[in-house]
């Protein structure tokens, strides 16, 4: 018992220097060091050990690394359009976008984000038609499967993709599947080794060194991908699994939103593929032309850029994106999100927007997948509503989709919600697209989407329960290291 004064001493000793290594090595925001420093405050021994799995710092260092030639390529392209922009000779099939040449420069100068202008989009909102499309491109491939997912499940779905994989990798397609490890960490491994017995190389991102403790278990790669022979793309929120098809009885019918893309802009997701894949294997991707085939005439028209952002980025550039886009709209911006937890700046920009009289919108789901989560959104949903930002739940099953859209012209479809996760431990992937044929298409969804929802009022947001006032609070409170 003597002992017992001793322990307590180097608990609150252990403490106050994991304080102060928070508060000046980390160079954390404000918001996160003050979060981390109650939980050490009040759950010292619990919180040390938490800090430990759930609090460190990705390191900075370049862990996305790939053949030389096409990085001085890709380096190249992003110069040759700067200039044009500084130059004012950037060439746009459709004048109307050139408002939007600072967003454009800002992705190509912080994010290496080419734009390319002769995509051909397809919108998927409904899991049944996304997969049977993606599956269809798939048994055509002729080259090469490249698969990029967050979550990857061994039922119904996880099969039927995992039989056309072998088939494909049987008859000499080459066929890479990467699934993130914590995302994915209830897939069975008779899953993954069937798979490779066929031929298809598997890998997963982040795992652990020691089976069950994954001291990176913070940081996911939840970007969703889909590259087939170089020329068919998929981007957006579906994962592998039943779910994502609405037959989980809890969530019911399941809301969310991808792109199918046929053109240039599949070349960037290709890149994004093999730097992700060549991080997580031994077995590096080199620089090869079959990955990037020429399209003999142009399949569409659509202008798009390949953004992503992740913890080893110094720029949180999906967002940049995100509040560069709400500050552009002159009529109005629609934002479907399944968490609304922004930080501060992100928060300003929606309030800036209402308060100019730009038509904001917000829609997020009527049930939690996440219930900290969940209460953090609704707290944040309440000061949009002061503002004047209309707010709509959705009613008819679960709302996954991560869409914006300003003024019908420009637009993200991706992986990114609209949380501090998102922004900031996360490797995530979104698609900025300038084109109004798109736009008006995910204007149209939110508006058919509005009429599966109610509307939460600001009349209605104050007459909430104690209860649940408590339960925002202290979501709040936590919100910047949910």
């Amino acid at each position: 018992m003597e002992f017992i004064p001793y322990i307590i001493t180097t608990i609150i000793i252990l403490n106050v220097l994991l304080g102060f290594t928070i508060i000046f090595l980390e160079r954390r925001d404000a918001s996160a060091t003050w979060a981390w420093l109650m939980v050490l405050m009040f759950v010292p021994v619990a919180g040390f050990v938490l800090y430990l799995v759930f609090g460190r710092r990705l390191s900075k260092k370049e862990i996305f690394t790939w053949d030389k030639k096409a990085r001085l390529g890709l380096l190249s392209a992003v110069q040759d359009q700067l200039r044009s922009i500084e130059n004012g000779e950037l060439e746009l099939k459709h004048p109307e976008l050139g408002p939007y040449e600072d967003q454009i420069y800002m992705h190509l100068k912080n994010n290496d984000a080419v734009l390319t202008q002769d995509n051909y989009l397809e919108l998927f909102t409904d899991g049944e038609k996304k997969f049977h499309a993606l599956i269809q491109d798939i048994e055509n491939a002729e080259d090469h499967v490249h698969l990029l997912y967050y979550i990857l499940r061994h039922d119904q779905l996880g099969k039927r993709l995992a039989e056309v994989l072998q088939r494909k990798a049987e008859e000499g397609v080459s066929v890479k599947l990467l699934y993130d490890d914590m995302g994915s960490r209830l897939l069975s491994r008779s899953y993954v080794k069937k798979l490779k017995r066929s031929g298809v190389e598997v890998e997963s991102f982040f795992p652990p060194l020691i089976p069950k403790l994954n001291m990176k278990i913070n940081y996911r790669n939840h970007r969703k991908l889909a590259i087939i022979d170089g020329k068919i793309g998929y981007i957006g929120g579906f994962n592998i699994g039943d779910e994502y098809l609405g037959k989980d009885k809890k969530f019911g019918y399941w809301r969310d939103t991808h792109l199918r893309v046929v053109g240039s802009a599949v070349h960037n997701l290709q890149t994004r593929f093999i730097l992700d894949w060549n991080q997580a294997s031994k077995r590096d991707i080199l620089y090869d032309e079959s990955f990037y085939p020429e399209f003999e005439e142009d399949p569409g028209d659509s202008a798009m850029q390949i953004v992503s952002s992740g913890p080893d980025s110094e720029w949180e550039q999906i967002k940049h994106g995100y509040i560069k886009a709400i500050l552009s709209a002159k009529e109005y911006v629609y934002i479907q999100t399944p968490y609304f937890i922004p930080d501060d700046s992100l928060l300003d920009a929606v309030r800036i927007a209402s308060l100019s009289g730009v038509d904001v919108r917000v829609m997020i789901p009527n049930k939690p997948d996440h219930p900290f989560v969940y209460w953090a959104t609704y707290s944040n949903v309440g000061d949009l509503l002061f503002a004047g930002a209309n707010v709509y739940i959705y009613q008819d099953g679960f709302l996954h989709a991560k869409t914006i859209v300003a003024d019908g012209v420009v637009s993200s479809v991706g992986t990114a919600n609209i949380d501090v996760r998102s922004f900031r431990l996360n490797f995530e992937v979104n698609a900025f697209i300038y084109d109004t044929k798109l736009g008006l298409k995910l204007t149209e969804n939110f508006l058919e989407d509005s009429m599966k929802a109610t509307e939460l009022t600001y009349r209605m947001y104050q007459q909430r329960s104690m209860w649940i006032r408590f339960k925002e609070a202290i979501a709040r409170l936590l919100s910047p290291i949910l």
